[in-house]
């Protein structure tokens, strides 16, 4: 008796090279049209970058040959750009734990307290940086506080938004058994959802510390003090030699800061 083998051939993959490529040529289309003014497109004057060559290669010769001499009267500045950027990401980092727990949807079925937290996160995340501390030195004065304050938003912003759409998008079958055992919300999160989260909340909390640093150097330009608003100073002055030494500063801070944070996340994480 013979037995008949059955052969089972996989369909031929669909082809989709010509939808990816109306896709691709349609979004270049629209990125090439909102370059055209006449259409109410935005005016880009390459032009510009050949007429002003003179001027921008006179600041670059001096950005090249930095000053270190002015070096010591940037440490008391970078020190407090430091201070901000921790106590902004500290104080962050304790709010942000009950905010995200509301903001999602696993940890909180309540739905007008979760979309009330949610759009409270986005007015908070859609006001720039830069406005924040604008309007607090005005409200204030020029200062470390407004730049703390600035940066304790903008960090809420990011860990909350972030943190909680991780723990939407994530398996919760733990949360289901805590349920099933009779657990309360608060409970649930306390001993399921948090455990579960910690890696996240640390990986989020080290990335603003980082953030902080740049965003601090920008912020002192309108008075919310740290080494933006000597920055600021020297470019008023033109003196470009001193920025470039300012500017190395900060890479150099954010290295060191980018290397612990990593050493930590793989001591946390």
């Amino acid at each position: 008796m013979s037995e008949t083998v059955a052969h089972y051939t996989l369909p031929p993959r669909p082809r989709t090279r010509g939808r990816v490529a109306l896709i691709v040529l349609a979004v270049a289309g629209f990125t090439v049209l909102t370059c055209v003014p006449a259409i109410g497109g935005i005016d880009l004057d390459f032009g510009a970058i050949i007429r002003n060559w003179s001027n921008g290669s006179s600041i670059l010769v001096q950005f090249l040959q930095p000053d270190f001499s002015f070096l010591p009267r940037t440490i008391e500045p970078m020190l407090e750009t430091l201070q901000m950027a921790l106590v902004g990401a500290f104080f962050a980092a304790l709010i942000s734990v009950p905010l995200t727990l509301w903001a999602a949807a696993p940890t909180n079925p309540n739905a007008i307290s979760r979309r009330l937290v949610r759009a409270v996160i986005n007015v908070v995340r859609a006001v720039p940086d830069l406005v924040y501390a604008t309007v607090l030195v005005a409200m204030i004065g020029v200062g470390v506080l407004p730049g703390v304050i600035t940066l304790f938003l903008f960090d809420i912003g990011i860990v909350v938004k972030l943190v909680s759409e991780a723990i939407d998008s994530a398996d919760h079958h733990y949360m289901e058994a805590g349920r099933a055992a009779g657990g309360t919300q608060n409970q649930i999160n306390r001993v399921t959802a948090l455990p579960q989260t910690w890696p996240l909340f640390a990986n989020q909390w080290l990335y603003t510390l980082e953030l902080n640093v740049r965003i601090s150097a920008i912020l002192g330009i309108v008075g919310a003090g740290g080494i933006g608003r000597l920055l600021d100073e020297r470019r008023a002055f033109y003196a470009y030699d001193d920025v470039s030494v300012i500017v190395l500063e900060i890479l150099v801070v954010v290295i060191l800061i980018e290397v612990f944070s990593n050493y930590l996340r793989r001591r946390l994480i």
